[in-house]
């Protein structure tokens, strides 16, 4: 077996670094290694309500030390695609400001009158004035472009409805799908990729998502990390029919720059 030279990580980042406010064991020391080796990552993470400078504020509180450009939300990811669709254009928001945020930030008009998009982030207060707004604006011809298709996400109370849940209701009065920018799409891997200047076959995708992460990682043809600190156990890797190039309990158990092949169980364990 040849060794992959492992030259940068994609991380997930609730599940995998964070719970809520609290790290996970070992977070901190798996992000230390990465840096001492001077090696390349970012964060990533499908929700789109916070910007970056406010998700590093969050990680800072849970002992967590990562600089603004080392993360990357579905909201940027979302901007940077309508800037190479469309530059310039013009879109209705439902979200919060990591999204319209990114958005000013490539230089588009937010607005209700004709917008070529109507862009649905994550939102703890969704309106019903303004979901229905967005549902005749749809049917006006305005595209549909959501950050994510997570149906739900969490919270210190439990599950809540997230931005794929209220997507489907759009759809389901509308007949029209959303185009989602955020995990499992590739598009997010490869304009992290990007903005990395990194390889895909030198980049490892870690994640506690077979049906998020590990696919994404998979199809843009990482290897992948399914880490057991999350919200899937072995078990659940029997349901897909693909499966992560290796499985470790938790970060603590990476061995920074090593093929990830050499360690932990292996996919067909």
């Amino acid at each position: 077996m040849s060794l992959r030279v492992i030259e940068n990580y994609l991380i997930d980042m609730d599940g995998v670094l964070v719970h809520e406010a609290r790290p996970i064991p070992g977070a901190d020391k798996f992000l230390a290694a990465i840096t001492e080796a001077g090696l390349g990552y970012l964060v990533l993470t499908n929700n789109s309500i916070y910007t970056a400078r406010d998700l590093q504020a969050r990680l800072r509180t849970s002992g967590l030390v990562v600089p603004t450009e080392r993360i990357w939300t579905s909201a940027l990811a979302t901007a940077r695609f309508l800037d190479q669709q469309r530059p310039g254009g013009t879109a209705y928001v439902v979200g919060e400001a990591g999204l319209t945020t990114a958005l000013h930030e490539i230089g588009y008009v937010l607005t209700d009158h004709q917008p070529d998009y109507f862009v649905l982030g994550e939102t703890r207060t969704y309106s019903f004035e303004a979901i229905t707004k967005a549902i005749r604006l749809v049917r006006d011809g305005a595209r549909f472009i959501a950050t994510n298709p997570d149906p739900t996400g969490p919270s210190a109370e439990g599950l809540l409805p997230a931005t794929g849940s209220v997507a489907a209701m759009i759809t389901k009065a509308t007949g029209v799908e959303p185009y989602y920018v955020g995990k499992p799409n590739p598009l997010m891997m490869r304009t992290a990729l990007n903005t990395l200047a990194a390889h895909s076959e030198k980049t490892v995708m870690v994640g506690d998502r077979m049906d998020t992460d590990v696919i994404a990682g998979m199809e843009a043809g990482m290897d992948t990390v399914l880490v057991l600190s999350g919200i899937t156990s072995v078990a659940d890797v029997e349901r897909f029919p693909y499966r992560p190039t290796a499985i470790v309990s938790s970060v603590a158990d990476i061995r920074v720059g090593q093929d990830v092949r050499t360690f932990g169980l292996t996919a067909d364990s």
